[in-house]
């Protein structure tokens, strides 16, 4: 493990992070929005820092080992989400505090959705996009894109993709080479939002709003440029193509490489976890859509398109929202909610703790049954055709034990605070899973939820876009042991 290594790769990836503020000062320049100094003052002070983790340790030269992997990623993106907020708390009268600030870029890089900010309809375009392009660098993971460039600096990639990518299964590479990897997903990525945005256009969105959405959609995240979301176009052409990329995204971008590689798609129908997940989905909107036909909370039509984007919009992580489902009536709040703690497909840019984990654990309880009746005979948990190593599988329960043991600890620290416990609950299953629509208190907005539970739900967010293990390795002593 070597310090001066990995604070020159913070330094080269703050200096390429910095110019992700471009875009926004065109944008506020083509707007005229008067905050663009905003970003040219958060690009000074972080070109600025970059540079001094930069220059003092340009010749350290040195393999990464998996270590480093792990350091760099949890320092990158929790540096990088700080540095983040600085046009947040830059723009003007209207700037957040340090708090709301670190809370909105942290949810917006962890795709997490959830919103401090009150009356979003009338802030600065710039600021508007500035948000949108936040979940867009998040979806796929900043540190993937930094995999696709850094090797032509020096910097080998392969312990930073396996700390990144979401998922129990990581040692699995799309093309021989790290670098094709990374830069084959980010090709796939991109496709995906263009293709996104304008489906939205024809839809009727103008491209601004087309241009933002896009983002959010694809990388699940939730954000968006109206205070209404989704609901404010009123739309059941957009709602649908917001559906459709919604579960494009949520499938394994694997899954996406093979349908472009080789020009296929019966493959989805094949992938265990994919037919799971429109199982699940399917299922879940058929009882939703009973539930508010039968309440009379909507008419026929307004029930099915209501029903079936937010069952996909909650289960997929995404949080966009047509309607107020906490008030919906009966258990549909509570069971939408819970959906979200499935959440998206490994290697996909989905939360939740991710399909293939339920399928094991639900194929693993299964096994445990048959046990009981026929004590001496050796079943394997598979997936699909493939037989899954037993070590996979009692990590999948390692994961599954430390994440209830968090939620827990976590739950308890933002009650602490006198948050309600539907609320505190809530917001910390939506920030743990990267959803963002909470309930309660939090059904609108985090804005009054107390500075020191925003904090535990930041961690809470990392934790979660890190899947747990990749942040808590670092407090083991084990692990800085020589």
């Amino acid at each position: 493990m070597s310090l001066r290594v990995i604070l020159r790769i913070l330094g080269l990836l703050l200096m390429l992070f910095s110019l992700t503020m471009l875009p926004p000062m065109l944008i506020s320049a083509w707007f005229r929005d008067g905050v663009w100094d905003a970003f040219m003052m958060a690009m000074a002070i972080t070109v600025a820092t970059g540079l001094c983790f930069y220059l003092p340790n340009r010749r350290a030269q040195k393999e990464l080992r998996v270590r480093d992997g792990f350091i760099i990623a949890a320092m990158f993106w929790t540096v990088l989400a700080l540095f983040g907020s600085l046009p947040l708390m830059l723009f003007g009268d209207e700037a957040l505090g340090l708090t709301d600030a670190v809370f909105e870029s942290f949810s917006g890089l962890t795709t997490t959705g959830a919103t401090v900010i009150t009356g979003i309809d009338f802030l600065p375009e710039s600021i508007l996009y500035y948000r949108q392009q936040l979940q867009w660098l998040g979806g796929m993971g900043i540190v993937v894109l930094a995999v696709a460039i850094l090797p032509t600096l020096g910097v080998g990639g392969m312990a930073l993709y396996r700390t990144e990518i979401p998922g129990p299964l990581k040692d699995s590479k799309l093309t021989p080479r790290i670098t094709e990897t990374a830069k084959a997903l980010w090709y796939i990525y991109a496709t995906l939002t263009v293709a996104c945005m304008l489906a939205y256009m024809a839809a009727g969105m103008s491209w601004f709003d087309a241009l933002g959405h896009s983002f959010s959609t694809v990388a699940i995240g939730g954000f968006s440029t109206h205070d209404a979301s989704i609901g404010y176009f009123d739309s059941a052409a957009i709602e649908m193509i917001c559906v459709g990329f919604m579960l494009i995204s949520a499938f394994s971008f694997s899954l996406h490489f093979i349908a472009w590689r080789e020009k296929r798609l019966t493959h989805y129908f094949q992938d265990p976890e994919a037919r799971f997940l429109m199982l699940f989905l399917a299922g879940l909107s058929v009882v939703t859509v009973l539930s508010l036909w039968f309440t009379d909370t909507y008419d026929t039509l307004r029930g099915l398109r209501h029903g079936v984007f937010q069952v996909v919009s909650v289960a997929t992580t995404a949080g966009f929202g047509v309607a107020d489902f906490s008030m919906w009536p009966g258990a549909l709040p509570f069971l939408l909610f819970m959906a979200a703690f499935v959440g998206g497909c490994s290697g996909s840019t989905g939360g939740g703790m991710k399909v293939i984990r339920i399928i094991l654990i639900m194929k693993q309880g299964m096994r445990e049954i048959m046990r009981l009746i026929h004590p001496n005979a050796v079943i394997a948990v598979k997936v699909g055709k493939v037989s899954v190593p037993d070590s996979i599988a009692q990590a999948v329960w390692g994961f599954f034990s430390v994440y209830v043991l968090l939620f827990f600890l976590m739950l308890v620290g933002v009650m602490a605070t006198g948050v309600d416990q539907v609320t505190a609950w809530s917001t910390v299953g939506s920030a743990l899973n990267n959803l963002g629509p909470a309930l309660g208190e939090a059904s609108s907005h985090y804005g009054d939820v107390p500075e020191v539970a925003k904090w535990i739900l930041v961690v809470a967010m990392l934790l979660g876009r890190l899947e747990i293990f990749t942040v808590l390795v670092l407090f083991t002593p084990a692990f800085w042991r020589r």
